[in-house]
Order: structure tokens, then C-alpha cells, then sequence
């Protein structure tokens, strides 16, 4: 084992210490790991009202640097990571976001991959908006931003571990000798997957003083630790003087102690009543989408399972240590962070240490349970824990295996092609073995590493499988697996997934209860409506290192009763209060939403500019808007029966199940069709969904570069 304290620095720059102003450091660290160039960028008032911050910062930084055909893996691809003008505002939940912004080895796009934790925070306090990270390293490295002394250093590695769960303590150990100074450093990290896959990603930590761990949380969809790791990082360190309410000396104080008062009242009174945040967090959740069929089970072919009690709301409360505060950011009241304590691993190279397990949220324990067929808890935190020290996205690996899975259930592929595995509905073990192949390079594991689109080529070109049914059962749209929520009946939720920049992702567009459920938008205007707020809405935390949870999963108790119950008018009121509060500039909540569109749209040119942004990248695979086979049919035959009598104006009595399939699925492809275009509309983009260039110039981001780049597109479609 290396010294950490050992430390051989190859490159160093010196900065001034400086306050940060109303939200903002006003400048951006530029390091490049090929020559040891470092730069001070300043954040002017234009990329402020233009960007905003966050992954509007990120993708302007990409867009300078990158050209259209640069790869992911070129030195001139960047690591970013972006705060926010209201990121690390302690006194508010929700504040310790910050977003990685990259090409993505997954997508080829430029993608943006929140995570909690406390780098956004410190990174702001050591006197930086962004950390902008282009070139390759020739060995490995570290970057180590010191915001008490003023120095930013890249070192060589000094450890010889590869893992998240050794070295982000090791390096925070490094900087740090009490428990309270190390509060004030995060690290990040990935682990050994991040050699070789297509869905590694980031870990950004935070110390847990009653724990006395280090814990962390993910930026994981999209490949980021991918890009990480090409470029001979290990880490990126900072570290910032203990911080506090006044850190971001925001221009009018008395406005965010009005919000914050509100909302940790709110929390403090109604949660328990409510999603019971600060006891399971978001794994409630999955008793919740059991009980709608929106559970995904077996790769989405159904929506619930009569076993799915082994894995409900009262097992993770069970499981989870109570009683602790478990925010991320060390100001969240909401405290949805949970963790297992005392967990004993049962495989792989820490077999049989003693750990705390980080979560399962939702996803990772949807994905990791039913989506793969297994209902033992103690097999989901065994995946829960490898991934996140090997540095693999949980949905992204539970999506993939479940179409893994099915593949090998239909006969597609064989224990010959997986090297022995047999890779069957609830044979968890063989799942976890995947796992430990993928973070070693080895065998079948380091085929399903390259994610879904990789393997639907590979099995259709190798062993002969139908195309089309692969496009239809893997779920993947633009290179991004599915997060973990069944569509079928969700028309609004489809476009969500299809139409999102960076691929189906939910932090852009979940509409599931108000469509579905609530019955609250029956027309295409509506759903193209919900589907232009909505986006937007959830993009703006993303612009200012926060975390949506605040917003709508702790609701005030008269919030039923407002004119529009799925916005949280209150809330958004916090947020105006928020940012006035910070910046001293009053806004409406149309103002907010304003400054997504901006970031939303330039990210929809940024795609067109990689080659993709149109409507032939928009389509989602079939099983994702209705039954693919008959036994999904069969599953729930008395909807679907009903639904072609009284929707599509056909008596299915009579009919085989293969021709009511057939029929169905021809009605819900023109139904998406139809969404695309009234979506497209509301948003101002062409049929093509192509944004207008009375939209740019509306948005203000009608720049020379994009105009013209636009301009050839829609001059190819023959819309100008």
C-alpha cells in the first residue's frame, strides 16, 4: 500500500481566495492533464443570464471545446462539473447538487449526470463555479483543488487501490485528520468498471460524521466515469474552509429564511404523513408502482408481482438504520439518503467485510429486484454495493441485465455465449458474477459493460436474432437504458422518455400519475403541454445544484386544492423567493422556467450538432408504449380488450391474441406519432423536432455557430 501522504505532485497553480458573490465564484477552473495547463475563466453577466449555471455552464464549456466529431475518447472531450448559483445554500433541502457534463461513450451526445453530495458545495466555497477538465493524463492522476491554501495540484495517484469504497476515504483521510475536517472535503471517484464500460460512472462524496464514514453519492448514467478514467483520472479532490448560511452571501438573506422557513416546516410536520422521506426515502416507491403496475418486472413486460412484498416499503424501513440524519448535503432536512448499516458482503473482493451500504433509492431497487426477477433484499444491496465501489450505474447494469435475461429465456442466447451462466428470471447469483466480470474486463461481463444498444448489435449480428424484436424489448433510447418505471399506460410518460436530450431519464419528465393515475391531461395539447413544463421545471435544478425532491415529494397539506396541484405552486414560490434571495433579481415562476428553455433547447442543437436531435431519434422501443408478445397481452387481456373496443372502435371477440396485438400496437404508434407532433409545436420546433430560429432568437441563444448549424438542418428538411 502507497502512502496517500506521500504526495508527488506533477503540475500546481496558485489562485487567489475570493467570497463568493450573491451565488456565484465567477470563474471557472480549466485544467488540462496533458501539459499541466491551468486557466482561470471568468463567468460574465451574459453566460450567467444565458446559462444560468450547473449543466448550462456544462454544456457551454463543451460546446467551445469539442468539435462535431469529436469522440468521446479524444483528449479534447471534457470532464466538467458545475454547482449553481443556489447550490450549498444550507439553510434550504436539496441544495448539494452538482452536474457532470460530457461526450458520452454511451450516447455520443453531450450528457449531463447529476449527483448529491457535498462536491458542488465545497467546489463553490474553494472559490470555483465549474472545474473543466480537457487533455489525458500519461499516468494515473489525481486533482486536488485546496481551497484553504489557494492551490490547485495534479498529483500522482498515491494509492494502489482502484475502488470508490478505499479510496474516496483514503484520499479524504489525506486532507483531513478529524472527523470535522473531513466535512469539509469530497472526492471524486470511480472504481475498476470504469477501465473498460460504457455505463461506469461518477461517485461524489460526503462524510458522514455519526457514522464516521464516508459516503457517497452517484453521477452515474451516460458513461461519465467512462470519460473519467480515459483520461487518467483517479480523483478529483477539493477541499474549502468549513462553510455556512452566509457561504454564498446572497444579496437579500431575509428571502431565503423565508423559504427555508416554510419548507422544513413542512417537512418536520407533513413528511411522516406523506412519503416518509426521512425513514425509507425514495425506496417507498416501490410499494407504490406495485400497486399501480408500474413496477418493471421481467425487462417490463409486467408492471407488479405477487412476491414483490419481499422488497416493499416496510423491508427497506426495516432494513435502513433509523434514527440518523442521512441528508447528502449537510443542510438537507429531507434526509432521504439512507443506508444499511452493518451489511456483511457475501462475494467478490471485500467477501465478508463488514460495510455500510448506501441506499438502494428507488431505482437501483427496482432495477435490482423485480426488473431482474429477484425478490431477496440482501441480494439487492450485494449489486447495490459492488456498484457503486466499482463504479457502475445501477439502472443502467438492472436495465441491460433484464434484457440480458430475456434474451436467454427466448432461446437468443446460451450458457455457451455466457460463459456458463445461467442467466434465468431470479438467478441472482449469476447476475452479481456478471457484475464482478464487468469490473474486471473478463468474459460475457465485459460485453453487457457496453450497455444495451452494444449487445442488441452483438446479438442480432453474431447470433442470428431478430432485430426487430430486440428493438423492441431493450430498453434503450439513444444509447440510454430506461430508468425503472413501466410506460404501457402513459402515453405523456412515452414522449417523456423519447423526447429527453440525453435519453430516457426520469429526472426530465415524470408524468406517469398525472397521466395515467390522476386522468389530469387527456388531450395531445395537454400531454404536449405537461410535456413542455415539465422538462423545463425539472432542467432549472439542474441549472442551480439542487435536488428536485423538496419540491414535490414533501407537498403542503392544502396543496390538492390549488389550481395546478402537480406544479406545487407553493414551492415554486420558495424557488422565486430563492433565487431573488440570492441573486437580488425578482423573478416569476414563468422566469424560472425561462431559464431552462434557454439550457433546454441549446442542449437539443448541441444533440443536432452530434449527429442526432431529430425525430428518427425521438422513437422509444415498443414494449415501452405496449404489449410486445402474447403472453404481455395475455397479462392484462381485459384492459387491453376493452381498449380496442372502446378506443380503436375494433371487437376483439374473436380475434387470436397475435392479430389484437398487432392491431393495438398499430393504434399506439400513431398515437405517439401524434404526440411527437403536438409536442414539437408547443415547443417550437419544426415536424422534425428541430427548434425554429424564431425559438433561438425568443431564447436568446440565436449565436452565430448555432444559426447556422441550425440553419442547414432545417434547409435540409425543407423548412426554410
Amino acid at each position: 500500500m502507497k502512502d496517500p501522504q506521500n504526495r508527488h505532485v506533477l503540475y500546481e497553480y496558485r489562485y487567489e481566495l475570493r467570497p463568493v458573490e450573491r451565488g456565484y465564484a465567477n470563474r471557472i477552473l480549466y485544467v488540462n492533464l496533458s501539459d499541466g495547463t491551468f486557466k482561470e475563466k471568468p463567468v460574465t453577466q451574459e453566460i450567467k443570464d444565458t446559462f444560468t449555471g450547473g449543466r448550462g455552464f456544462g454544456l457551454w464549456l463543451l460546446w467551445q471545446a469539442t468539435k462535431p466529431d469529436t469522440k468521446w475518447d479524444d483528449p479534447e472531450n471534457e470532464f466538467i462539473i458545475a454547482n449553481g448559483p443556489l447550490c450549498g445554500t444550507l439553510s434550504y433541502p436539496g441544495t448539494g447538487k452538482s452536474t457532470v457534463v460530457t461526450i458520452s461513450p454511451a450516447t455520443n451526445l453531450a450528457f449531463d449526470s447529476n449527483g448529491g453530495g457535498m462536491f458542488g458545495p465545497l467546489l463553490k466555497s474553494a472559490g470555483w463555479d465549474a472545474i473543466e477538465i480537457q487533455g489525458k493524463a500519461d499516468r494515473d492522476v489525481i486533482v486536488v483543488v485546496d481551497g484553504k491554501s489557494g492551490r490547485v495540484t495534479v498529483e500522482e495517484y498515491p494509492l494502489e487501490d482502484v475502488d470508490s469504497y478505499e479510496a474516496a476515504h483514503k484520499l479524504t483521510d489525506m486532507l483531513a485528520s478529524t472527523p470535522r475536517e473531513r466535512q469539509t472535503v469530497s472526492v471524486a471517484t470511480t472504481g475498476r468498471a470504469a477501465d473498460h464500460s460504457y455505463i461506469a460512472g461518477i461517485n461524489l462524496s460526503w462524510y458522514d460524521l455519526r457514522r464516521k464514514e464516508v459516503r457517497y453519492k452517484q453521477a452515474a448514467r451516460g458513461g461519465t466515469g467512462r470519460v473519467f478514467r480515459d483520461k487518467g483520472l483517479k480523483a478529483i479532490v477539493v477541499t474549502a474552509p468549513k462553510y455556512g448560511i452566509k457561504t454564498n452571501n446572497p444579496a437579500r438573506p431575509e428571502l431565503i429564511r423565508k423559504a427555508s422557513a416554510r419548507i422544513n416546516k413542512e417537512i418536520s410536520e407533513l413528511d411522516d404523513k406523506e412519503n416518509q422521506m426521512r425513514k425509507v426515502g425514495t425506496a417507498n416507491l416501490v410499494t407504490v408502482m406495485n400497486d399501480y403496475d408500474l413496477l418493471p418486472t421481467h425487462n417490463y413486460r409486467y408492471g407488479s408481482h405477487p412476491e414483490a412484498y419481499k422488497i416493499n416499503t416496510a423491508v427497506w424501513k426495516k432494513l435502513f438504520t433509523q434514527g440518523m440524519v442521512d441528508g447528502c448535503h449537510y443542510g438537507c432536512t429531507l434526509s432521504c439518503s439512507h443506508a444499511v448499516d452493518g451489511y456483511q458482503l457475501r462475494t467478490g473482493p471485500y467477501k465478508g467485510k463488514v460495510v455500510v451500504v448506501d441506499g438502494p433509492e428507488y431505482e437501483t431497487a427496482a432495477g435490482f429486484s423485480s426488473n431482474i426477477g429477484n425478490f431477496n433484499p440482501y441480494e439487492v444491496l450485494e449489486l447495490n454495493f459492488y456498484a457503486d465501489t466499482y463504479g457502475v450505474d445501477t439502472i443502467s447494469f438492472a436495465t441491460t441485465m433484464a434484457f440480458v435475461i430475456e434474451c436467454f429465456e427466448e432461446g437468443i442466447i446460451d450458457e455457451k455465449v455466457t460463459g456458463g451462466l445461467k442467466l434465468t428470471w431470479g438467478n441472482t447469483s449469476a447476475v452479481i458474477e456478471v457484475l464482478h466480470q464487468l469490473a474486471r474486463g473478463e468474459g460475457f461481463g465485459a460485453e453487457v459493460g457496453k450497455g444495451s444498444r452494444h449487445l442488441k448489435k452483438l446479438f442480432a449480428e453474431k447470433y442470428g436474432a431478430d432485430p426487430g424484436f430486440l428493438n423492441d424489448i431493450a430498453m434503450e433510447v439513444k444509447g440510454l437504458e430506461f430508468s425503472e418505471y413501466v410506460t404501457k399506460e402513459s402515453l405523456a410518460q412515452q414522449g417523456g422518455y423519447g423526447m429527453a436530450n440525453k435519453g430516457p431519464q426520469h429526472d426530465e419528465a415524470w408524468l406517469i400519475f398525472m397521466d395515467m393515475v390522476n386522468k389530469q391531461i387527456p388531450t395531445f395539447e395537454d400531454k404536449a403541454e405537461a410535456l413542455h413544463y415539465f422538462p423545463m421545471w425539472r432542467t432549472w435544478f439542474s441549472l442551480h445544484g439542487m435536488c428536485k425532491l423538496p419540491w414535490n415529494d414533501i407537498e403542503p397539506a392544502d396543496n390538492a386544492m390549488t389550481d395546478e396541484p402537480a406544479k406545487v405552486p407553493e414551492h415554486v414560490e420558495n424557488y422565486t423567493w430563492l433565487y431573488e434571495g440570492m441573486t437580488g433579481k425578482k423573478v416569476t415562476g414563468a422566469d424560472l422556467v425561462l431559464q431552462s428553455e434557454r439550457v433546454y433547447n441549446f442542449q437539443r442543437v448541441f444533440n443536432l450538432r452530434r449527429g442526432s436531435g431529430t425525430r428518427k431519434d425521438d422513437y422509444i422501443p415498443y414494449r415501452a408504449a405496449g404489449p410486445v408478445t402474447v403472453d404481455e397481452y395475455e397479462s392484462r387481456s381485459e384492459r387491453y380488450d376493452r381498449q380496442l373496443k372502446e378506443e380503436v372502435g375494433i371487437d376483439p371477440a374473436g380475434m387470436s391474441t397475435e392479430e389484437k396485438v398487432v392491431v393495438l400496437r398499430k393504434y399506439r404508434e400513431q398515437r405517439y406519432e401524434s404526440l411527437m407532433d403536438a409536442v414539437y409545436e408547443r415547443r417550437g420546433w419544426t415536424k422534425n423536432g428541430v427548434p425554429k430560429l424564431e425559438t433561438l432568437k425568443r431564447l436568446g441563444i440565436d449565436f452565430p455557430d448555432v444559426v447556422e448549424l441550425v440553419r442547414a438542418q432545417l434547409e435540409k428538411d425543407g423548412d426554410i
